[in-house]
């Protein structure tokens, strides 16, 4: 990457790598950086870090959204630095789980050094009661390193082997790890999304190298992979803003693409989800989306209703359906392991006949297309380490050049999840936790194996249950619903004579429309009663809770052990019913 972004500064200074929207507006301040001047800056700080004798040593990247994380973050790569992208604090109260993880990303990547900006850094300076650890640990704003002290880069010693960054994985169901991606996986991997994307020299061209638009957090492996690092892989252009900025107004993103005209944008589901809930007249009468060619979706379940109204929705504005890009990745395999083909629509396998969801097209499975050039995906059984037959729903384990090298300091976990055999195949496999099947070819992913919930011996997808609860009345949010199981034995059931439901029973936890409160007993009644016509499953409870309270990652996974063990605590926001009075 360092060796790409010299010949991109070399060959093109001008042209604008990255844009950023300060606002979110396209009417704001706009902030840009040239090729030329991104390899200086890189330089600078790279030189910076070299000099304190940090190559080799892992550097914390807390940065609030903006175009500084990208000199810092390519500083470090030039310097030989492992870098480590973090969450920056933020707020008053410097968010508790925000502190937590800082502390926990810090002490488990033994860093260094802390690079940010002057907010930044400043914030951390009042935070010595919070985080003790900071005292040891120098910090720099990365705007402060003046560009003449680029003069004393190196060129460090670099090989494919050489771990580029840590990506921390977002701990949807178990503690963060730091994923130990090389030089030589991310190289890999930007060829994989290039090919899928349809990222062809001629395309660039006809584009007039206006790549990206995008809202993602760069501290997550999809807004980093993707958006910022494909634009330094190419030499494009890519137009940024803030994650808060698209969660305030929607309608930004899509405004976005229509007056950048980039090829290429997307998020996960509930970001598609989101721009729906804001589609009114006014804003498809302004929009251009004919120049979208590829809307990838992935991160959480891709819904097909979710595809199919969006698709109907923004069809006046000139999206087509041929534009919808699922696909499935993972810290693990650096980002992309499969994507569907650009410019064809996404596969849909209909619900089974004699199944849950029977003739509910928008119930279908959706495809997350085919594994990348040389990247090897079989479904395997996770206890006989078998490869199981077309069709049939194992674990997805993936062999490539872009899966990464293990867990940074993790070596049971790194053999456990790195190091996987399977019978009929050479060389080692990444277990990846997640369920699925494949079809003439296509992954479709089903869900995660620690998910899983097993009642009277058959098994029920979360997901499964969530989508039918969320089909069962409109009150319900897409994409906030959790499915899980508890002990049927519990605190509260054991009444006077201690006796209680036994085995493993169903709970569905689901943010509703608070204006719909007062239907809560009605809503839980139909839930219920779809859940056991659909599944042939008793749920224990339907609980209804406030919007914006479930647990999410940061990539918008829904956190279901998180949920549980709110469940459990009595801690849920649960929503009241209006007082009758």
């Amino acid at each position: 990457m360092v060796d790409l972004l010299t010949q991109h500064a070399a060959h093109h200074p001008d042209r604008t790598a990255y844009r950023h929207l300060v606002t979110g507006d396209c009417d704001g301040e706009i902030q840009e950086i040239s090729y030329g001047r991104l390899a200086a800056r890189s330089r600078a700080v790279a030189a910076w870090l070299q000099e304190r004798g940090l190559a080799g040593t892992r550097a914390m990247l807390l940065y609030p959204p903006g175009l500084e994380f990208i000199s810092g973050y390519l500083g470090c790569l030039a310097a030989g630095v492992v870098a480590v992208p973090g969450v920056p604090p933020q707020g008053r109260a410097h968010n508790h789980r925000a502190l937590t993880r800082m502390k926990r990303l810090i002490a488990d990547a033994d860093a260094r050094v802390i690079l940010g900006d002057r907010d930044v850094i400043t914030a951390l300076s009042g935070m010595a009661e919070q985080l003790p650890e900071l005292a040891d640990l120098t910090r720099v704003a990365t705007e402060d390193i003046p560009d003449e002290a680029s003069a004393a880069w190196r060129e460090p010693d670099l090989t494919a082997d050489s771990v580029a960054f840590l990506q921390y994985t977002s701990g949807s169901t178990s503690a963060p790890r730091g994923v130990m991606v090389t030089h030589g996986n991310l190289l890999d991997n930007e060829r994989i999304l290039t090919e899928s994307m349809g990222h062809t020299p001629d395309t660039i061209e006809e584009y007039g190298h206006e790549m990206f638009v995008s809202w993602l957090p760069v501290y997550h492996d999809m807004g980093l992979i993707g958006p910022v690092l494909n634009t330094v892989y190419l030499g494009v252009t890519a137009t940024l803003f803030s994650p808060l900025h698209f969660l305030q107004d929607p309608r930004r993103w899509l405004t976005a693409i229509s007056r950048y005209r980039p090829h290429t944008s997307g998020g996960p589901n509930f970001a598609y989800e989101l721009c729906l809930k804001h589609a009114g007249p006014g804003l498809l009468d302004g929009l251009d989306l004919s120049s979208w060619k590829v809307a990838v979706n992935g991160a959480e379940p891709v819904r097909a209703a979710t595809l199919r109204r969006f698709t109907e929705t923004f069809a006046p504005a000139g999206f087509r359906r041929e534009a919808l890009h699922p696909c499935y990745g993972l810290a693990e395999s650096t980002l992309m392991v499969t994507g569907s083909t650009a410019h064809t629509a996404p596969t849909l396998l209909q619900p089974a006949e004699t199944g849950p969801h029977a003739g509910q097209t928008d119930a279908a499975t959706v495809g997350c297309g085919l594994p990348g050039r040389h990247v090897t995906v079989v479904i395997a059984d996770p206890q006989r380490h078998e490869e199981l037959p077309d069709g049939e729903v194992g674990e997805i384990w993936v062999r490539g050049a872009s899966v990464a090298k293990g867990y940074w300091r993790n070596a049971l976990a790194t053999r456990e999840t790195f190091r996987a055999t399977l019978a009929g195949h050479e060389g080692r496999f990444l277990r990846t936790g997640d369920l699925g099947f494949l079809h003439d070819g296509e992954l479709f992913v089903t869900g995660r194996l620690k998910d899983l919930i097993v009642i009277d011996g058959r098994n029920h997808y979360p997901q499964d249950l969530e989508l039918t609860a969320e089909m069962a009345h409109p009150a319900l949010r897409p994409g906030c619903t959790a499915a899980f199981s508890v002990d049927g034995l519990d605190e509260r059931d054991t009444g006077a004579a201690g006796i209680g439901a036994r085995g493993e029973q169903a709970v569905v936890v689901a943010e509703i429309a608070p204006d719909t409160a007062s239907e809560a007993e009605k809503i839980t009644d139909v839930i219920r009663g779809e859940i056991g016509e659909a599944h042939g499953l008793s749920v224990r409870d339907v609980v209804l809770v406030e919007p914006g309270t479930i647990p999410k990652t940061s990539s918008g996974k829904i956190q279901r052990h998180a949920t549980r063990a709110a469940y459990l605590d009595g801690t849920l926001a649960v929503v009241a019913a209006p007082d009758p009075s």
